[in-house]
């Protein structure tokens, strides 16, 4: 047999025929780039050698870290009074994690987890974006996390002013409110998944003006990212998780102190002290 008297014919995208109702196929996109930690190079740590602040604020999370099994309240150090040489210096060994908070209102902050996670860089800002504060913590989130705030609302739960076009929305709310009332009693948390009810736009939209707008948003990122947004209503969270592609894949809403998704476990701060050792080993041997 002659294998060059075998036709030979491409295949792949664009060599099909079209479809008789005249949609083409589509491909799922691939997953993009995922950043990873890399470690500092060793010419670029020497000069910190010399820094005695930021030596001080390293010795300080290093004892934060070997006590905070034996204490539930975060740990705070003020870094607003270090030079800005030293200040470099931490930022550059901490790095950035996965996880950032912003809070609005009449007291505004932004938080950056490090690479070590339950390690937190939070600057306090005033009204020009000037930072006012500059603190290091370590608690499974930052303190102002679960701070109230004085702007809460209770949940309506009254068909009054509904627009006649939601589903569904109005009995989420009132299975919403039993929880918040439970959650005063027992606090055990809830959770309700959207994602999994038949939902009209005009359903959302009315939770979410009913809800209302909270200070606090917290932003995950690995593969995929999660949105954590709170509410008015003291202790219920609107949190949306998406995709490598940006495609929300789940949507609920949690009844609880704070997510889970966003607090760092006893288990990663206790990896936490074990990492920074190995961190600082190249900065100072003395303190690692």
């Amino acid at each position: 047999m002659d294998f060059r008297g075998i036709p030979v014919s491409t295949i792949g995208p664009g060599t099909q025929p079209e479809e008789v109702d005249g949609k083409s196929i589509s491909y799922i996109d691939m997953p993009k780039d995922m950043s990873t930690y890399q470690p500092p190079r060793l010419a670029e740590t020497m000069p910190a050698i010399e820094l005695d602040g930021a030596m001080q604020a390293m010795l300080w999370l290093k004892e934060a870290l070997s006590r905070c099994h034996n204490t539930p309240d975060p740990q705070i150090a003020n870094l607003s009074a270090l030079d800005p040489d030293s200040r470099e210096i931490v930022n550059h060994i901490l790095c950035e994690g996965e996880v950032s908070i912003t809070r609005g209102g009449p007291v505004r902050a932004k938080t950056q987890e490090s690479i070590l996670a339950g390690v937190w860089r939070t600057l306090y800002l005033d009204r020009d974006d000037c930072v006012t504060h500059d603190l290091l913590e370590v608690a499974d989130v930052p303190h102002y996390v679960r701070a109230i705030d004085g702007q809460s609302r209770k949940i309506n739960i009254a068909a009054d002013d509904a627009p006649a076009e939601i589903v569904n929305a109005l009995p989420l709310l009132f299975e919403l409110d039993g929880y918040c009332e439970q959650y005063r009693v027992d606090r055990q948390p809830r959770t309700i998944n959207l994602s999994l009810l038949p939902l009209a736009d005009a359903d959302i939209v009315y939770l979410d003006d009913q809800l209302g707008r909270g200070t606090v948003e917290i932003l995950s990122r690995s593969y995929g990212k999660c949105q954590v947004s709170s509410t008015l209503v003291p202790h219920v969270w609107w949190v949306r998780y998406y995709n490598s592609m940006s495609v929300l894949i789940l949507n609920t809403l949690e009844v609880v102190d704070v997510p889970h998704i966003a607090c760092a476990a006893p288990e990663d701060l206790h990896d936490s002290a074990l990492r920074l050792d190995e961190i600082l080993a190249p900065y100072w041997s003395d303190v690692a």
